[in-house]
């Protein structure tokens, strides 16, 4: 019978250059998969004659799904290895993308998002669960490029998002190019995952007692994250509504965070070998705090640029470093630990915008971005707290 040996450390160690590039297209991808909906949203959402509030509740059903199966998911990368699930589950992911357009209405939309929330929440621990282990091969951080990887097809799916409508190309053949990409990058680049099993799974349920470490960590995750969803969503609008900027520079807001928060994470890794994770949040959590706040007190074109700019930075490396701590506890499995993490995190992700626009109506814009900022300090404070950041 014929066996497939799991390589040695070594072995790994020679190829760890064409694994890295591997995991990034993996990480790129998933990121590719995200942004090509959200760059369908407008156009679904008038297709479907969908209210605001309509469309805010729909867009609680993919944390809704990523939620009901976050003890599953991470018990499935924990059970069969993050390497086998990320090479199915990235391309049914992918597929469930295309069949977003089908939806006739409200009802089957939120249906379909559920399930997507599902497979991402999957995709997601795989993905993550794979940089941890490239992370030990190389033995130092290298998370931050995976998720500048991630940024990069944020940019990617928006910029494939806008040319599709331009040329006319409906959102069901848009995503079908999608996945045709997302396929060609699993078949030629499964064979060099990181291979073998994580940790075996606990027999405990994962609800009993979780790890308080790592409940910590997600909600420092979630403060990130939802300033970082708040920006993706909120940034345009609000250099229309509050800057007053001119039309054709209003993508501006957007593209100054995009642009820093990327950079920020393909020198993160630098940044936190000289000074240590701890440092690092905790600096990132006053950026985003003073990044916030100036944009309130001072609503000015260059101003609020500058600041969006300061907030991409302060957002850059905190996922990264959160899901690279969580993915070394040593009491939990990787996929299990990043399970409960990357939950909590993205749910922050999700709710972020809904919660900005609950506040601007009932109050300003300004007022909800002020409450944001106070997500930097909280994070901040709470980084300085945990045992787990004190570095050696």
């Amino acid at each position: 019978m014929h066996t497939t040996s799991i390589p040695t450390e070594e072995e790994l160690y020679i190829n760890k250059n064409r694994i890295r590039i591997a995991v990034s297209l993996f990480y790129f991808c998933q990121g590719l998969t995200f942004a090509s909906w959200a760059s369908r949203i407008p156009v679904i959402k008038e297709n479907l004659s969908l209210t605001e509030a309509q469309l805010g509740t729909i867009l609680l059903m993919l944390p809704l799904g990523q939620l009901a199966t976050m003890a599953l998911s991470g018990k499935m990368v924990a059970k069969y290895g993050s390497a086998k699930i990320l090479r199915v589950i990235a391309i049914l992911y992918a597929c469930l993308l295309c069949v977003i357009p089908f939806a006739e209405n409200v009802y089957q939309l939120g249906a379909i998002l559920t399930v997507f929330g599902i497979a991402s929440n999957l995709s997601n621990i795989a993905v993550n669960t794979q940089g941890v282990a490239v992370e030990g091969i190389y033995k130092k951080s290298i998370m931050s490029s995976f998720h500048g990887a991630w940024s990069i097809a944020g940019f990617t799916g928006a910029l494939i998002g806008l040319l599709t409508m331009n040329l006319g190309i409906n959102t069901f053949y848009h995503f079908t190019i999608i996945l045709a990409i997302i396929i060609i990058n699993t078949t030629w680049n499964y064979k060099h995952l990181v291979p073998g099993k994580a940790k075996p799974t606990e027999k405990t349920s994962f609800f009993t007692k979780p790890e308080r470490s790592l409940v910590l960590l997600g909600i420092i995750g979630f403060f990130s994250m939802a300033t970082e969803g708040a920006m993706f969503d909120w940034s345009g609008v609000y250099f229309q509504e509050v800057v007053k900027a001119p039309e054709n520079l209003i993508i501006v807001g957007y593209a100054s965070f995009m642009i820093m928060m990327a950079a920020g994470r393909f020198i993160g890794d630098w940044v936190i070998s000289k000074v240590g994770r701890k440092t690092t949040l905790q600096a990132s959590g006053i950026m985003m705090f003073t990044g916030m706040l100036v944009s309130v007190l001072f609503p000015t074109f260059w101003i609020c640029t500058l600041s969006f700019m300061l907030v991409g930075i302060g957002v850059a490396c905190n996922i990264p470093t959160v899901f690279s701590i969580a993915g070394k506890n040593k009491k939990v499995s990787s996929g299990v630990a990043l399970a409960m993490v990357s939950s909590i995190s993205f749910l922050g992700f999700l709710l972020g915008p809904p919660l900005i626009g609950y506040i601007a109506e009932l109050f300003d814009l300004r007022y909800s971005f002020g409450l944001f900022a106070l997500f930097g300090i909280m994070m901040s404070v709470m980084t300085g707290q945990l045992r787990v950041f004190k570095e050696k």
